[in-house]
């Protein structure tokens, strides 16, 4: 689940990144085109003005020529006067090709041609003046006046146009600048993200490949140390097996010898049979509790709960202890509630009551009573170990489940320390709970609770 989350991340990463990259690519585009257009605009713009003044030029040519010819009869003058005018028509015509593509106002460009052709006119009239009446000076200086008058409106026209065309020209050069810093700023925003995304997923593939190199290095691991479970768990169980018979033999044949020695010698003199009896009894619970927490770290200790007959089920147990250790301990058995047949593993059961029940044993003066208590309810099975022993001190009391651990207080005493890892491992498998109640040189109660299979 988790690695099909970080693969979507992948793809999401890079698709964003496509995603940017092809939206920037896009708007650089649509900006690159408006960054044409307006470079466009602004070379035409500046044809319009070279041709507004190249127009001007001509026509302060012409005027020129005219003079020249009127008053100096110059017949050079005619010509460059005929080709400043063929230069004004042919300049009229240009710009009324751009005026299509400008912002040149159609009334002023009309207003422009208009007072031009009325010069044009008024310098026709004093050539034609001139070559009919060569002396009509006075008629020469009234159309040298109306020209000189018309010239100023056309120098005041074009500066206006000029003016709005700069004007227009400066807008259109700022436009195209701020066009270029948002493409430019666009671009980068645009790369930074990419950079991020593409990071990203990058980051997420990296993470991904390092958290796959991890589960393969924790597979491995826990092959191996499944390996080394199971190589334990054989040798256990082969150790256990050749120890177990020759300690039922050395059991059995000191059980046997004191039997047969008991009318023969005295109580005393029997103590070495009795420890040899021990000591068996306690290599061969060594050998149990250790092939049990074996089974469990392989993961091969068998669960398997059947309906046991609860009471009945404590009481052999019982029998069991007083029959197997020699002892002069009082073995009580208290039931309440309404107790029938419950759901639970028969040997994991053993085990946690067997464990509890000798350490009692184990720590209690002889001569004292330890209770077994049945506790039935709908919805659990509680079990109670009270004894009237040495105690656990309260700063020990959640270490003595670990394996091997024993309290300071028991070192005089002869034990393995596996007993209560034991019962922790067993209640595991049935989902229950050990709690333990005690004061030092007060005696020690230990409560389990089974939650009912179902719930």
């Amino acid at each position: 689940m988790k690695g099909s989350l970080e693969r979507k991340w992948i793809a999401g990463g890079f698709g964003l990144a496509l995603f940017l990259m092809t939206g920037v690519s896009f708007a650089s585009y649509r900006n690159t085109i408006a960054i044409t257009e307006n470079a466009n605009h602004v070379q035409q713009t500046y044809d319009v003005l070279n041709q507004l003044a190249t127009l001007y030029a001509e026509l302060l040519i012409a005027e020129s020529g005219r003079r020249g010819y009127v008053f100096l009869n110059n017949q050079q003058e005619l010509e460059r006067y005929q080709l400043a005018v063929a230069k004004i028509h042919k300049q009229l015509q240009v710009v009324q090709s751009e005026i299509h593509h400008t912002s040149i106002r159609q009334k002023q460009y009309q207003h422009l041609v208009a007072l031009i052709n009325q010069r044009l006119e008024l310098l026709q009239q004093s050539i034609v003046l001139h070559q009919t009446e060569p002396t009509a000076i006075a008629a020469q200086n009234l159309i040298t006046e109306n020209s000189i008058r018309l010239r100023d409106q056309i120098q005041t026209r074009l500066t206006e146009i000029t003016a709005q065309e700069k004007q227009e020209l400066a807008a259109s050069i700022d436009q195209s600048e701020a066009t270029i810093r948002r493409k430019t700023l666009l671009e980068l925003i645009g790369i930074l993200l990419s950079i991020a995304a593409i990071a990203g997923a990058c980051f997420a593939l990296y993470h991904q490949q390092m958290q796959r190199q991890k589960v393969e290095l924790l597979e491995g691991t826990l092959a191996q140390e499944k390996e080394l479970n199971q190589l334990k768990l054989r040798f256990f169980s082969m150790v256990s097996h050749e120890f177990r018979t020759p300690l039922s033999v050395i059991l059995a044949s000191s059980q046997l010898l004191e039997e047969i020695l008991q009318e023969l010698v005295d109580e005393s003199k029997l103590k070495n049979l009795q420890r040899i009896q021990v000591s068996a009894r306690l290599m061969n619970q060594l050998l149990t509790d250790i092939l049990t927490l074996s089974r469990a770290e392989a993961g091969e200790l068998e669960f398997k709960p059947a309906p046991l007959d609860i009471e009945a089920f404590c009481l052999n147990l019982l029998e069991d202890i007083q029959a197997s250790q020699a002892m002069s301990h009082s073995l009580q058995f208290v039931s309440q509630g309404r107790c029938t047949r419950v759901n639970l593993d028969e040997k994991l059961i053993y085990s946690i009551l067997s464990n509890l029940l000798l350490n009692a044993v184990k720590y209690s003066p002889q001569g004292s009573s330890i209770y077994l208590s049945l506790i039935c309810k709908p919805d659990a099975t509680i079990f109670q170990v009270k004894d009237e022993g040495i105690g656990i001190p309260l700063e020990e009391q959640q270490k003595i489940f670990a394996p091997f651990y024993r309290g300071q207080n028991v070192n005089h005493i002869v034990g393995t320390g596996l007993g209560l890892a034991v019962v922790k491992t067993c209640l595991a498998l049935h989902q229950g709970e050990i709690a333990v109640s005690s004061e030092a040189t007060k005696g020690t109660v230990f409560t389990v609770t089974i939650p009912a299979l179902g719930r």
